[in-house]
């Protein structure tokens, strides 16, 4: 069965049961190659909104500082290149397709390419971490909404692995990086007190947040999209104190970037650039800015960290460093191949490995996971047991 609602996805939560997979799918956001590609490929973004090109343009200024060439078909590239490698380091015989949601090569052209090499049951890498509508189930949407498009329906399958979060293999460079900025803050005579480490993610719109993971369990404030994320900052702070002790002195918060919505639709806050505009009154002296929300360095980390963040902390005298992303660190790359073997595998829950009591994250979305209330549920992909 290829796609199915989630009404039919009540079942067990994890598969712990061997299944041969044909091929890995990559799955990620795509971004523009050039000027001529920001406005069509901000169309692809908001198709259905109704958004005019003049409020398109607004963003599209971001990519055109950077000569209209977005990062992240380029990581990718990169990213397919050693998942390649290290699936053939272990002697996993798999290739790797890769495709986007929002431009080329587009996620129909990897699934028929699949298809045409015979390869017809999927196991989906997307390159996003996190539990929420934007970063999980809009991608299971797209995988039920292709099958359907190519015709490919009751052919191909997709599944998906559980999102990752708190993989030990994404969340140590996020350790490595968080504790090379601290010790060299403390190295240059700035007290513990006086540093302050914020993790920035993605900003969501509230009522996307408050639906983020299964229906049946209680979150809190921002459901499991900002719990997810507190837990994994909490988990870095708790592994950079067990090495330097200072650490332990070092306040950190959760904060929010790139918010896009009208003024009057609540998104989740506080936004980085305000909280970094207290600090000095604070008595801070010194900021490590952590996008804990990324893979990679992505648009919103070169500009909205990287120049709008930093820009911040210079205007309020601030020192900063912006601490590495995933990218392509071995732990991580390591780690996305171990997700995949254990769907290969079957591996029990109990034995999967994870950083935060949240976690192992479940393998089969729970009914309603992750609903859009504007848009409503669509057929989904990849979140049903095989």
């Amino acid at each position: 069965m290829p796609f199915a609602s989630d009404a039919a996805a009540s079942g067990p939560a994890h598969v712990e049961v061997p299944v041969a997979y044909d091929a890995i799918l990559l799955a990620g956001f795509g971004g523009p190659e050039g000027q001529d590609d920001v406005i069509p490929f901000l169309r692809n973004v908001t198709r259905g909104r109704g958004i005019p090109d003049e409020r398109l343009e607004e963003v599209a200024h971001h990519y055109r500082h950077f000569g209209g060439v977005s990062p992240i078909n380029a990581q990718n590239r990169v990213l397919k290149a050693a998942l390649e490698a290290e699936l053939a380091r272990r002697g996993i015989d798999l290739p790797v397709y890769w495709g986007n949601r929002n431009w080329a090569p587009y996620l129909e052209e990897a699934v028929q390419e699949a298809a045409g090499a015979g390869d017809t049951n999927l196991l989906a890498l997307a390159t996003s971490a996190y539990s929420s509508f934007s970063s999980c189930r809009q991608y299971r949407e797209d995988f039920a909404r292709v099958l359907t498009e190519t015709e490919l329906a009751g052919t191909v399958t997709i599944d998906k692995v559980r999102q990752f979060f708190d993989h030990p293999g994404f969340v140590a460079p996020f350790v490595d990086g968080v504790r090379d900025a601290i010790a060299g803050y403390l190295a240059d005579g700035i007290a513990p007190e006086a540093v302050r480490v914020l993790f920035s993610t993605h900003s969501i719109p509230t009522a996307d947040a408050e639906r983020s993971g299964p229906r049946d369990v209680d979150f809190g404030e921002g459901g499991a999209y900002a719990a997810q994320h507190l837990a994994v900052a909490g988990a870095v702070m708790d592994a950079v104190a067990a090495e330097i002790a200072e650490a332990r002195e070092i306040g950190w918060e959760l904060v929010y970037q790139s918010r896009s919505g009208p003024p009057s639709q609540p998104w989740l806050e506080p936004d980085v650039n305000d909280v970094i505009a207290l600090l000095p009154a604070q008595g801070v002296e010194a900021v490590a800015i952590v996008p804990l929300g990324f893979m990679s360095d992505h648009m919103e980390v070169l500009w909205d960290l990287d120049t709008e963040a930093t820009d911040a902390a210079a205007e309020a005298g601030l020192r900063s460093v912006r601490t590495p992303t995933p990218g392509i660190d071995p732990a991580f790359v390591s780690g996305l191949v171990d997700l995949v073997e254990e769907r290969l595998k079957g591996t029990p829950a109990a034995e999967r490995p994870h950083e935060t009591a949240l976690g192992p994250w479940f393998d089969v979305c729970r009914p309603a996971c992750c609903e859009n209330i504007r848009a409503g549920f669509k057929p989904a992909a990849a979140g049903i047991a095989p």
